[in-house]
């Protein structure tokens, strides 16, 4: 016999003056291979069609649909009703600003980000789109690939003790984005370029290495090794720069 599911969804829409924050519960039956982002579609097609929640793909790509999950920032296309108990409390992550129930703006975040670390190559070559690609050596190709996978959910951010306590904190998805230049042979920028944007408490000395970003990221990158590699760079580039003065 199928389940019962209790959904105990945060309910707010700052938009609105009477509205004042509560948790709505929602009663479904579990169907095979069921997850979140199906329930919640679910929920608001037959029950309430005022929720609020984002989603694009539904594939675990776009990154959309982050929420917290019983006390876990999470996908909620990712996430498999079978894996979760009868119970399920839905929140909306922290850190960003609130659009309305589990809607949260990432994107001003994240273009705010985007700024902060110079998130584009830098180079003083001209670009002309007649010539061939620079042809780039695998390994390095695969290194950039596996840290471009990030679909900038916000999970990570959600996760970090610092972020929750520092609104200036870069946070891992940041650092990562700098770990990602740092190995392109493309991006001209020194390890005291890099020393200039996050050798501080605002970047990766602000890290107090609890590594809940690496736990809670659906896709897994390794957060653990790129915030480590930083590290070692930037307090190199610290050491070297105390002699040099």
């Amino acid at each position: 016999m199928p389940r019962l599911l209790k959904f105990n969804i945060f309910r707010y829409n700052p938009q609105d003056p009477g509205s004042k924050p509560h948790m709505d519960s929602f009663v479904l039956e579990e169907t095979d291979s069921m997850t979140l982002f199906i329930a919640l579609n679910r929920i608001r097609e037959e029950q309430d069609p005022s929720l609020q929640f984002d989603f694009c793909c539904r594939a675990g790509i776009c990154g959309s649909c982050g929420m917290v999950v019983n006390g876990r920032p999470g996908l909620a296309c990712h996430t498999k009703t079978v894996d979760l108990p009868g119970d399920v409390t839905l929140l909306p992550l922290p850190v960003f600003r609130l659009v309305g129930d589990l809607s949260v703006d990432t994107g001003a975040w994240f273009r705010e980000m985007y700024n902060k670390v110079e998130s584009w190559i830098h180079t003083s070559k001209s670009f002309d789109q007649s010539a061939v690609e620079e042809r780039m050596d695998n390994e390095v190709a695969e290194q950039i690939y596996e840290l471009d996978r990030c679909v900038e959910c916000g999970c990570c951010v959600a996760a970090c003790g610092t972020a929750r306590l520092r609104d200036d904190f870069l946070g891992a998805v940041a650092l990562n984005r700098i770990a990602r230049f740092a190995v392109d042979p493309r991006d001209e920028r020194t390890d005291r370029d890099y020393y200039e944007i996050i050798g501080n408490d605002r970047g990766i000395f602000g890290c107090m290495g609890l590594l809940a970003c690496e736990d809670v990221c659906p896709k897994n990158l390794p957060l653990q090794n790129q915030l480590g590699f930083l590290r070692r760079k930037m307090g190199i580039t610290a050491i070297k720069t105390l002699f040099r003065r």
